[in-house]
């Protein structure tokens, strides 16, 4: 049996180091969303999350994991976004820099983000490859240690805390529906399919596949479900409506997927009844989050 880089053993030790450090958020549901859904939704709330997002786990752990000797070089990563925030608040609190490689048309509510907690921004071109790029010059300039926002099995584990605690306050649950950038056409063909970057409005859905990460999706994950953007527009606008949540368009894919008429109507799926839904952040630009709502 292959063996990855998150187990159920990594997760609950990440669960242990980061249990004083992030939110055990809440868990919302609504007699209105089940009528449309035709199903039970339990709504993991991320977007209550410690920097507003999931990412707060992942970071947290891979920080905290870091002997002293390490720590103490400095952390640098590459984001277009949440995972910025998260490794900054998360090396913040460690006491250690961040140096953060950020997109330069990151929403500005990200980008915030990682200046109210002192990370040190570096500039990039809009690219997951200008990025890379940039993070590896930032690297060996630092001599700062890699936290890649997806592809590290400290990180995955961290993010992995979400469904154990979910599983703890909700154990009926039968089904989980995760935002997940990419992964559809992969476990089709069996191997990594790399894609060219799509423009979005779920800006934290632009990341690929990692070596890391593929072999869970490809085993673990029973099926990939594509949204439309207006599809992800509409679960954002339910979720504020009914729920009274601010939810960002990648932390909305959830929603828009068991809606789908491709969920609705997959015979495969008729089984699944108790479903939680990640809401993984919700760190949008009010002023994006009105214009969306008016189209």
């Amino acid at each position: 049996m292959e063996k990855y880089a998150a187990d159920i053993f990594s997760i609950r030790e990440a669960q242990a180091r980061i249990k004083s450090l992030a939110h055990t958020t809440p868990v919302l549901t609504s007699e209105s969303l089940n009528d449309l859904s035709g199903r039970q939704l339990y709504f993991k709330c991320e977007c209550f999350q410690k920097g507003g997002s999931f990412k707060f786990r992942g970071a947290c752990n891979a920080v905290f994991s870091l002997d002293d000797k390490d720590a103490a070089k400095g952390v640098v990563t590459h984001s277009s976004g949440n995972h910025a925030g998260a490794l900054s608040f998360a090396a913040k609190l460690r006491g250690i820099p961040a140096y953060i490689v950020i997109s330069k048309n990151a929403p500005k509510c990200k980008v915030e983000n990682v200046m109210r907690y002192g990370g040190q921004i570096i500039w990039a071109e809009a690219s997951v490859q200008s990025r890379e790029e940039v993070a590896n010059k930032v690297l060996q300039e630092t001599g700062g240690i890699l936290i890649h926002p997806y592809n590290d099995g400290h990180v995955m584990s961290g993010q992995g805390t979400i469904s154990l605690e979910l599983l703890e306050q909700v154990p009926q649950i039968d089904t989980m529906i995760v935002p997940i950038s990419g992964g559809a056409q992969s476990k089709a063909a069996g191997r990594i399919i790399m894609l060219r970057e799509t423009n979005t409005i779920a800006d934290g859905l632009r990341g690929f596949l990692g070596d890391k990460t593929w072999p869970v999706v490809r085993d673990l994950v029973d099926d990939v479900i594509i949204v439309e953007d207006n599809e992800i527009i509409e679960a954002m606008k339910l979720a504020f409506d009914i729920l009274k949540v601010a939810v960002e368009p990648s932390g909305a894919i959830g929603l828009a997927a068991v809606l789908s008429d491709t969920f609705k109507k997959n015979p495969a799926w008729k089984d699944c009844r108790n479903i939680g839904i990640i809401f993984s952040g919700g760190n949008v630009d009010l002023g994006i989050l009105w214009d969306s709502f008016k189209t």
